[in-house]
């Protein structure tokens, strides 16, 4: 943040995790118990950078952009939902989206100023 304070960054799109998306009521994806032993701790970094340094920030228009819990190449459809703090899921309780339409919601941030200092998510 030190850094982006010194270049005068006005806006600042972070790409984020799903992990400290909650799943459940008060339970967080990271907490869920599905995530390998080895990812945890990159995983905790970036909830830490959102949670500890991110939502204390008030200088910088920042954003904190989570992708559904399962990113991966695919189809650009323009169709997706945006929510929140919550994972979003189909009704199977799948959480998914494509990097075409991860990206295309990115860019619409970018353009559009929907969101200022919080997170949002998206998923189909």
């Amino acid at each position: 943040m030190a850094g982006a304070k010194k270049a005068r960054v006005k806006r600042l799109l972070c790409v984020g995790g799903a992990g400290t998306l909650f799943c459940k009521p008060g339970i967080r994806l990271v907490d869920a118990g599905i995530f390998p032993a080895e990812f945890l701790p990159a995983i905790n970094a970036l909830g830490d950078f959102y949670l500890k340094i991110l939502t204390k920030e008030n200088v910088i228009d920042w954003i904190f952009f989570s992708p559904a819990s399962n990113i991966a190449p695919g189809k650009r459809t323009g169709k997706f939902r945006l929510g929140k703090d919550d994972l979003i899921v189909n009704e199977k309780g799948e959480s998914s989206i494509s990097v075409e339409d991860y990206a295309v919601a990115r860019m619409d941030e970018f353009e559009k100023e929907a969101h200022h200092r919080e997170r949002f998510t998206i998923g189909y």
